[in-house]
C-alpha cells in the first residue's frame, strides 16, 4: 500500500504538469498519415485516439496478450483468467467490457458474431504481426467496423509497412526470438519478411507459446500462426493474408475466496478449485483430487483477400473478402444436478461432459474514397453472415443410469446477417502551414438479424427466437489546429445489439403461447466528447473530457454462468462521464517520461435490484428479500487509472519502468463494500540492450529481461459475486489472484 500511495501521488502529480506519449494520440497518428497512403480511410485527429506501433507493441512482448501490451493505453484495464496474461485475458476500456469494444483486422471484423468478444487466446502473440494497432475510446467512425460502441480497436497486419511500390526496395529479413521466464513461461517466434522479384512481397511468422500460468494447472499450449502475399504495383495492390491459432488451457475461471486471493493468514494465492473432487478411501477418510482435463481446447483459422486499386489521383477503391473457421471444446468434471444434463432426476452426481462449438464467419468489406481540396469524401459498406453451432455432450456419469454413448444433452444452432453502409465526409474549411479548421460527419445505417433455435444449455429452454434490428448511427466533429494547440470535439450516437449471452440468461419462451419475458433490449450510447493538446519540441499535453449517455446499457451484474462468463441486464438510464489527461516530456536526450491519469463518474440512475436472504452458507434456507434503490455506480467501473512511464534510452540500452494504478471496483451494481476488487498498483521494468555490431556484417542481435510487479503486489484484476446474501451481510464473492513478481527473459537475432 506504501508503494501505491507513492507512485499514485507521483503519477497525479505530474501528469497535471505534462502530457502524453508519443505513443498516442495526436502525435503518432499525424506521423502516421502519409505514410499509408492507399489504403489509409479518411482520418480525423482526436485526443481520445491512441496509436500504438509495431516496436511499442513488442517492448514488452514475452509471451502475454494483447490486451496486457495495450496497457499504455488511457482508461484500460486488462485482466487474466490464469494470473499471467498468457491464457485466457480480456479488458476494458472506460468500464466498457469487450462485449461492447468493436474490434477488427485491417478494417474486417473480429468480434464474434454471438458472443461478441475476442478470445484473445486464439491469437496469442499475433502483436508480432501488426504494424500498428488505433484505440479509439468513445464511439468510433464507420471505418472502425459496423458496431463501434463504446470503444474500438483496429489492428493493420504487417502488410500495411508495405503500401509504396518503392518500399520493394527493402530488404528481406529472418527474425529468431526465444524468450523463457517463470512458471515454466516459453516463447519461441520465427518471423521472416520476403522481398520477391516483380513487385511481390511475403510475411511470415510462427509462434509458439507455453506456461503452466500463476493458478495451479491453468497451463496453456498455445500455437499461432500469420502468412501473407502481396503484390504492390504502383495503382494496385493485391494480399492475401492468413492467420489463425490453437490453445489448450486449463481452467480458472472458478474464482477464489477474498483470503485466498490476496494471501491473508498465509493463503496459497494459486490454488484454483476448478476441477475439484473428493476421493473417499476404504477406511472412510476422504482426500483431495482434481480432474485432469478440465480444459478449454479451441482452434480458429482467418483468411482474407484485399484489392486496392487507386483509379485516378483523387478515387480510390478498396474491398476485402474474408472467411473465419473456428471449432473447439472445452471438458469438465463436476458435481451437478441431473436435471442440467436433460435428465428426468434431481439429484446431484459428478459428470464429465463437454460443450462444444462449430462457427463460421464470412463476407466482405468495400470502400470509395475520394480525396481532394477542400473536401474528402467515403462511401463503403460490409456484409457479413454467421453460422455457429453449440452442443453437450454428457460422456461419463458417477451413477446408477445407464447413459448412450457420447449422449447429447443439447444442441443450438444460430445465424446471423450483419450488414451495413455509410458515408463520411470531411471538410477542411481553412488549410494553411500552421492553421487547420475542419469539420466531419458520419452516417452509418446497419441492419442485424439474429436467429437461433434448440436447446439452451443450463436450463434446457427450448429456446427459438428471430430479432431484427435497424440502427442509424450518426457522428459529427470539429477539429482545429494552431500551430502546436489541437482542439477537436464530436458527438456521436451508437447502437448495439444484445449478445447470445444476453438472451441465453434472460430470456424465458413460453412454447405454448409462444410469447417471451425478459428479451433484452438494443442499447443505445449519447457520446461527447472535447479534447485539447499542446504540443511542443519537448513536451505535451492535454486533455478529454467526455460524457457517455446509455439508454437500455447491458451492465455486468457479477454473476457467473458455469462457463465464467458475466451475466447482464439492461438499466434504463445510465452514464459514464471522466477526464482524460495525457503527458509526456523529454528530460534529457536519453530520459523521457509519459503519463496519463483517467479520473471518471460511472453511475445507474433509479437503479432497483432485488436480493434474496438466506440464513447462511450452511442451510441455505430461503428468509425472504431485501432490495437496493437508488444512484449506484457501475459494476467493474474504476474512478480512478493511471500510467508512469520512464524511458531510458543510452547507446543500445534501453530501460522502461512503467507504472499501471487501478482504483477500487465494484463487482456488482449494489455498491457494497462486500463485493469489490481493492485498488491495486502493479510496475514493470523492462530492459533491452542491442550488441553494437557492424550492420553490414553481422546480424541485428537484442537482449531482453522483463521483471513484471516489481514491488510483488498481492491484488486481483476480477471477479464476481452472487446476487444472494446472507443475514450477517457475508456473499458468494470470488476473485482471480495474479502473479506476484515474476522474471523473463531472451533474446532476439534478426538477419
Amino acid at each position: 500500500m506504501k508503494h501505491f500511495t507513492i507512485l499514485s501521488t507521483a503519477i497525479l502529480a505530474a501528469s497535471v504538469a505534462a502530457y502524453a506519449q508519443t505513443n498516442t494520440d495526436t502525435l503518432t497518428l499525424t506521423r502516421h498519415l502519409d505514410e499509408v497512403v492507399v489504403n489509409a480511410p479518411i482520418a480525423q485527429v482526436t485526443n481520445n485516439k491512441s496509436v500504438l506501433d509495431r516496436s511499442e507493441l513488442n517492448q514488452d512482448n514475452t509471451g502475454q496478450n494483447l490486451p496486457y501490451l495495450l496497457s499504455r493505453v488511457p482508461a484500460l484495464v486488462a485482466t487474466s483468467d490464469d494470473g499471467l496474461g498468457v491464457g485466457y485475458t480480456y479488458f476494458r476500456i472506460r468500464g466498457t467490457d469487450h462485449t461492447r469494444i468493436n474490434m477488427t483486422v485491417n478494417d474486417v471484423p473480429l468480434n464474434d458474431g454471438e458472443s461478441q468478444t475476442v478470445f484473445w487466446v486464439n491469437m496469442t502473440d499475433m502483436a508480432s504481426s501488426m504494424s500498428r494497432v488505433n484505440v479509439q475510446r468513445g464511439i468510433g467512425t464507420s471505418t472502425n467496423g459496423s458496431a463501434s460502441f463504446g470503444a474500438s480497436i483496429n489492428m493493420e497486419t504487417n502488410s500495411s509497412l508495405f503500401a509504396s511500390p518503392s518500399d520493394s526496395l527493402l530488404a528481406s529479413s529472418v527474425t529468431l526470438s526465444f524468450n523463457g521466464g517463470m512458471y515454466n513461461t516459453f516463447r519461441e517466434m520465427v518471423n521472416a519478411h520476403i522481398v520477391l522479384p516483380n513487385h511481390w512481397q511475403a510475411n511470415a511468422r510462427f509462434s509458439k507459446v507455453n506456461s503452466d500460468g500463476f493458478l495451479y494447472r491453468t497451463e496453456s499450449d498455445l500455437y499461432s500462426y500469420y502468412g501473407d502475399l502481396g503484390w504492390y504495383g504502383a495503382k494496385t495492390q493485391v494480399i492475401a493474408r492468413f492467420f489463425g491459432g490453437s490453445e489448450k488451457t486449463g481452467m480458472g475461471w472458478d474464482g477464489v475466496d477474498y483470503n485466498t486471493a490476496y494471501g491473508i493468514n498465509g493463503a496459497d494465492r494459486r490454488y484454483n478449485p476448478a476441477g475439484e473432487y473428493t476421493i473417499t478411501a476404504m477406511d472412510g477418510s476422504d482426500s483431495i483430487a482434481y480432474y485432469p482435463n478440465q480444459t478449454d481446447n479451441y482452434a480458429q483459422q482467418h483468411a482474407q483477400l484485399s484489392l486496392i486499386h487507386r483509379l485516378s489521383t483523387r478515387w480510390t477503391l478498396s474491398a476485402t473478402a474474408h472467411y473465419t473457421h473456428g471449432a473447439g471444446y472445452y471438458e469438465q468434471y463436476k458435481r451437478k444436478k441431473l436435471s442440467y444434463w436433460g435428465l428426468p432426476y434431481s439429484h446431484k452426481a459428478y459428470g464429465m461432459y463437454r460443450k462444444q462449438l462449430d462457427n463460421h464467419f464470412f463476407g466482405g468489406v468495400v470502400s470509395a474514397k475520394y480525396i481532394s481540396e477542400p473536401i474528402d469524401i467515403q462511401l463503403g459498406g460490409a456484409a457479413n453472415y454467421y453460422m455457429g453451432d453449440h452442443f453437450g455432450t454428457l460422456h461419463y456419469l458417477e451413477d446408477t443410469i445407464i447413459l448412450p454413448i457420447d449422449y447429447e444433452y443439447y444442441r443450438n444452432d444460430a445465424q446471423k446477417i450483419d450488414a451495413n453502409i455509410y458515408g463520411k465526409l470531411n471538410w477542411r474549411v481553412i488549410s494553411r502551414a500552421h492553421e487547420d479548421l475542419s469539420l466531419y460527419a458520419d452516417m452509418q445505417y446497419r441492419y442485424v438479424r439474429y436467429s437461433r433455435n434448440g436447446m439452451n444449455d443450463e436450463d434446457m429452454q427450448d429456446l427459438p427466437l428471430t430479432v431484427d434490428f435497424h440502427f442509424f448511427n450518426p457522428k459529427a466533429g470539429i477539429t482545429y489546429r494552431n500551430h502546436g494547440h489541437l482542439l477537436s470535439g464530436s458527438f456521436a450516437i451508437a447502437n448495439r445489439e444484445p449478445s447470445r449471452n444476453n438472451y441465453k440468461e434472460n430470456v424465458l419462451y413460453d412454447p405454448t403461447s409462444g410469447e417471451y419475458t425478459g428479451l433484452p433490449k438494443a442499447e443505445r450510447l449519447y457520446d461527447y466528447e472535447l479534447g485539447y493538446t499542446y504540443s511542443h519540441t519537448r513536451f505535451t499535453l492535454g486533455a478529454n473530457l467526455y460524457f457517455m449517455d446509455y439508454d437500455n446499457q447491458l451492465v455486468l451484474t457479477g454473476e457467473y454462468n458455469d462457463v465464467g462468463a458475466y451475466k447482464t441486464k439492461n438499466v434504463k438510464d445510465s452514464y459514464r462521464m471522466g477526464a482524460e489527461i495525457t503527458g509526456g516530456v523529454q528530460i534529457t536526450d536519453w530520459l523521457r517520461w509519459d503519463a496519463n491519469v483517467v479520473v471518471s463518474r460511472n453511475k445507474i440512475l433509479n437503479y432497483h435490484q432485488y436480493i434474496d436472504l438466506y440464513d447462511d452458507q450452511d442451510n441455505w434456507n430461503w428468509v425472504g428479500q431485501d432490495s437496493v434503490v437508488g444512484t449506484t455506480t457501475i459494476a467493474f467501473s474504476p474512478t480512478l487509472t493511471a500510467m508512469s512511464l520512464f524511458t531510458f534510452d543510452v547507446s543500445g540500452f534501453t530501460a522502461t519502468i512503467q507504472t499501471n494504478v487501478v482504483s477500487k471496483q465494484y463487482l456488482d451494481n449494489t455498491e457494497d463494500d462486500n463485493a469489490a476488487l481493492r485498488a491495486y498498483s502493479t510496475t514493470n521494468l523492462n530492459l533491452q540492450y542491442r550488441l553494437p555490431l557492424p550492420a553490414t556484417r553481422c546480424p541485428d542481435i537484442r537482449l531482453l529481461c522483463q521483471i513484471n510487479n516489481i514491488f510483488n503486489a498481492k491484488y486481483a484484476n476480477n471477479g464476481g459475486a452472487e446476487a444472494s446474501r446472507f443475514m450477517d451481510g457475508s456473499r458468494c464473492v470470488w476473485y482471480y489472484a495474479q502473479a506476484g513478481i515474476n522474471v523473463h527473459a531472451g533474446f532476439s537475432i534478426t538477419f
